[in-house]
């Protein structure tokens, strides 16, 4: 595990490396981002935004969505895969937004985990894109790197490796750490035949350093 001047070299030479932290799902909307996170599970980000324009022109409102039948919405994500569960869970995300929650993405873990099909990734990523907070969002890249960099155990348990993670990353930082973590192991990090000759983490790196 990394000492703390470790862990900051290691998020100073992702911000060199990847400056724009951003989601790279597409949304204008909190609950736009809520939904598209719900498709791109088992499913590429690219994909989900090759669905979503028109999938968010056809329900432009949470209202909208909220009285769509789960068959029309499964005829726009059904190359997300699961479309019949994601279709379901999207209406009736929608369906409860606006009856326990003023129409409005809730802000807390608690409330974000009612949500049908929300588990703590996307509360994560909410809290930390929508409301500036905080946001450990394990997700298979960051479970990888920061496994093979000796930042956690190198446990593939999504909690575990959230908790160690809040024990050794600054809060402020969490959020736009996890998205380079999602750059880097689409970049250099990859899950088979890493780039650890090319990687500039590879002296801060647990598995890269060890090997020649």
């Amino acid at each position: 595990m990394k000492n703390p001047a470790e862990v900051n070299a290691i998020i100073q030479e992702l911000e060199r490396l990847y400056p724009d932290a951003l989601c790279s799902l597409q949304y204008k909307k909190d609950y736009e981002l809520l939904f598209a996170m719900r498709l791109s599970a088992q499913c590429t980000d690219a994909r989900v935004n090759q669905v979503t324009p028109a999938l968010f022109a056809r329900f432009p409102t949470l209202e909208s969505f909220a009285r769509a039948s789960e068959e029309e919405v499964g005829e726009y994500v059904h190359s997300c895969g699961f479309w019949r569960a994601k279709a379901h869970d999207l209406v009736a995300s929608a369906q409860m937004l606006l009856r326990d929650f003023g129409g409005k993405v809730p802000d807390t873990m608690e409330d974000l985990l009612r949500l049908p099909g929300v588990g703590r990734k996307t509360a994560n990523l909410i809290l930390g894109d929508i409301y500036g907070r905080e946001g450990y969002v394990c997700d298979t890249h960051c479970i990888r790197i920061t496994g093979r960099l000796g930042l956690t155990d190198g446990s593939k348990d999504p909690l575990r490796v959230e908790k160690q993670l809040r024990a050794c990353l600054p809060p402020e930082k969490s959020i736009d750490f996890c998205h380079r973590m999602v750059l880097h192991g689409r970049a250099v990090c990859t899950a088979r035949s890493p780039h650890c000759a090319e990687c500039t983490l590879r002296p801060l790196c647990d598995t890269g350093c060890s090997e020649s």
